[in-house]
């Protein structure tokens, strides 16, 4: 059984389009799947919006999104745990290639990102080197995640300890256990932080983490980029049809 674990804060513009595209992904595979979205502490309609979408919807008051995954892996039955950011479109192909990646040994992988919408010139320019030199270290990109239920279990799951860069350390944790695949067929996710914050936000936000390392990491009054919320009220126009 595969399992999609979906963290959510106040996500119901980009979620109903994320679950679409995780079910027509999956209902060609013919393996049988479930849904998890974790809504953690959403004021909108998160949770309505996964449920109508047939979705189980497990509820967490952490505002972390190590906490939220952990807790729809710790809920999912699958032997296959696939996290997919609540912004993020998957396709098929990531799902078989995935699951053959892991029935030949591979300990978990992910897959190299697209962003959607309109990203300015700046963020074009910093996506690029980011993520040659992001995916160069063969580390798996947060939107989207895959390991088994055994190995999940094996490293103890994200570490909660941090409130950005979690994906590194899982990545990181995967990789003792066995090979790490990191797809080159590219997952779909949202630009919209690259939308809604200025050159000099982000930016410092990200060489904040860079020089403060895990002192940054672990303090979320310190990645308000993150955690403070904000999210764009229409769906990118390039992501409609996901």
């Amino acid at each position: 059984m595969i399992s999609f674990v979906i963290p959510a804060h106040n996500e119901e513009v980009e979620l109903s389009s994320t679950l679409i595209a995780i079910h027509a992904a999956a209902s060609p595979v013919m393996q049988p799947y479930e849904v998890i979205v974790v809504d953690d502490a959403s004021t909108d309609a998160t949770s309505e919006i996964a449920m109508r979408a047939g979705a189980k919807v497990v509820r967490i008051d952490r505002r972390q999104i190590a906490a939220a995954r952990n807790a729809g892996g710790h809920a999912a039955q699958g032997d296959y745990l696939f996290f997919v950011d609540a912004d993020t479109r998957i396709n098929r192909t990531h799902i078989t290639e995935a699951i053959a990646a892991l029935n030949a040994g591979y300990a978990g992988g992910s897959a190299r990102v697209a962003v959607g919408g309109f990203v300015p010139l700046w963020g074009r320019i910093f996506l690029r080197a980011f993520c040659a030199l992001y995916f160069g270290f063969n580390l798996g990109a947060g939107a989207f995640l895959f390991t088994t239920r055994r190995n999940f279990e094996a490293i103890g799951g994200f570490d909660e300890q941090y409130f950005v860069g979690e994906e590194v350390y899982f990545s990181l944790a995967l990789k003792k256990l066995g090979r790490f695949k990191v797809l080159r067929e590219t997952i779909l996710t949202s630009g919209r932080k690259l939308r809604m914050y200025p050159a000099k936000q982000i930016l410092g936000n990200f060489f904040g983490v860079i020089v403060g390392g895990r002192r940054v990491a672990r303090s979320r009054a310190k990645l308000r980029i993150w955690y403070d919320g904000k999210r764009e009220k229409h769906l990118a126009e390039s992501l409609t049809d996901a």
